[in-house]
């Protein structure tokens, strides 16, 4: 089933959510810098085409004519982006059918996540409204869509090239991190919807349809609790079944539990029956938002993925080496010593005095790319190494700042990791270990990029790098399904 025939309880299809040909922003203010404003300019740098500020105080809001009400503004709303207080709401919602839009974002809070009985009716009634006037609620209490595709954004400083990734988040605050914080590392997004409150789209129908969706390969979620456990089972079970799926469960201590009812008036669940859901389904569990970057930068630039976990470290250094095998093999990877054979073709190659040749490899020439060329094409060859992590950053002769590690380096080194990769089939994961100065920050930001545009995937550390690599390979052993 096709994302184009997934259509949802109100006839209004979650395409046409993601596609709107008009956004208004109700409470669009010129004399703050507020959500609201932040979306307006967000959308006017994507260059999204029909944008209408709403607020009968002012004729301009950033440059744009500001309408006094929905029916003020003369081409179509599909979609409606809310600031207004929350007892202003339902007279909003009345325009909006009156205006056939196709569905309401409220970043509007204090409704149900405040406890009050009141606020909580408020939601139900406004559910009645969209029901009636045939569109759709995203939210309340959260930041709502990001699309780049269709040049919809809640937030700048996004990577606004398409990818596989869809994202979904009872956060807002993740919602617009999580593309921020991976931009560097090239993980890049279909779609991202933050859903607060679940209101009306909840994570179910969201599941459901990415599981369908053609323009997403890999599914993340950050999900604090659920309303309806059997229907969250049976669309996870869906979803896992076709693509990865990562899930950051929020909520998972005491103060985190109390801390999720007020966010969103999520009810967690046991933590224990959801981890259990989770290994049975094959779903790949984090727990921070900078496990799941790692865990999606490995699913989208880890090629191919590992079936075991042996690992080959190169340069690493002498000291370094023996912390990067206790902290690799604390996370799950395994660096099997090389056979004899294999330290003796090292050897023969490449300078024996000063070097370790045991696993890790290193030698005093490995920061130049002919010693890397080398070693790529020796450990390449060996059936005990399911993959080769090469790091940078760790050593003297390889640290950043000493104007090394430029395009005369770099160039050479990614021809022959990429060589390396087609020739023997196993994956190449490069660690650079960030600079602690700003002396060393370019040239690493330089040799990050470069690797990211190779299509190499980029760790800033040997334990999140085995952490991430051991949870997707675990997921892919066979566990009893429900």
């Amino acid at each position: 089933m096709k994302s184009s025939e997934t259509v949802d309880r109100q006839g209004v299809t979650l395409d046409e959510v993601f596609a709107p040909r008009g956004i208004a922003v109700v409470g669009a203010s010129t004399l703050k810098i507020g959500f609201a404003e932040l979306v307006i300019h967000s959308l006017k740098e994507a260059e999204f085409p029909a944008i209408y500020p709403v607020n009968p105080k002012y004729k301009q809001v950033l440059d744009l004519a500001c309408y006094p009400s929905l029916l003020d503004i003369p081409g179509p709303v599909d979609h409606v982006v809310v600031n207004i207080p929350a007892a202003a709401v339902l007279s909003l919602l009345d325009e909006c059918r009156q205006k056939g839009v196709k569905s309401v974002h409220f970043f509007t809070a204090g409704f149900s996540e405040s406890g009050d009985a009141e606020r909580a009716q408020l939601e139900k009634e406004m559910l009645n409204r969209a029901r009636a006037g045939n569109f759709r609620i995203i939210g309340p209490n959260c930041v709502g869509l990001f699309v780049p595709k269709t040049r919809v954004v809640n937030h700048f400083n996004v990577p606004m090239d398409p990818g596989p990734v869809a994202f979904i988040s009872q956060s807002g605050g993740h919602a617009q991190n999580l593309p921020s914080f991976s931009k560097s590392r090239g993980v890049r997004f279909s779609k991202v919807v933050s859903y607060g409150n679940a209101l009306d789209i909840d994570e179910n129908e969201l599941l459901e349809y990415f599981a369908h969706d053609p323009e997403t390969g890999i599914i993340a979620a950050y999900i604090e609790g659920v309303k309806d456990g059997a229907h969250f089972k049976a669309a996870l079970k869906q979803a896992a079944s076709r693509k990865p799926v990562v899930i950051y469960k929020g909520g998972r201590t005491d103060a985190g539990r109390r801390a999720a009812f007020g966010h969103t008036a999520s009810m967690t669940s046991s933590v224990a029956i959801f981890d259990a859901l989770c290994r049975q389904l094959r779903v790949i569990q984090v727990h921070n938002i900078e496990e799941m970057i790692d865990v999606l930068v490995a699913l989208q630039f880890v090629n191919p993925l590992p079936g075991r976990n042996r690992v080959a470290l190169v340069g690493a250094g002498g000291g370094p080496s023996v912390l990067a095998g206790d902290e690799m093999e604390k996370e799950g990877l395994v660096l099997p010593e090389f056979s004899p054979g294999l330290q003796e073709a090292l050897k023969h190659r490449l300078p024996v005095d000063g070097s370790i040749f045991t696993n890790p490899l290193d030698t005093p020439n490995l920061a130049t790319p002919d010693a890397v060329n080398i070693a790529m094409d020796i450990l390449g060859n060996d059936p005990g190494t399911d993959m080769m992590v090469y790091h940078l950053g760790f050593h003297p002769i390889g640290c950043w700042g000493l104007g090394r590690i430029g395009e005369a380096f770099l160039k050479p080194v990614l021809e022959s990791m990429t060589q390396a990769v087609q020739t023997y089939q196993k994956p190449i994961l490069p660690a650079l270990r960030p600079p602690q100065d700003l002396a060393g920050m370019e040239e690493f930001l330089f040799a990050q990029n470069a690797f990211v545009e190779a299509g190499f995937p980029v760790f800033y550390s040997l334990g999140s790098l085995a952490r991430a690599l051991t949870r997707i390979i675990d997921s892919k052993n066979p566990q009893d399904i429900l």
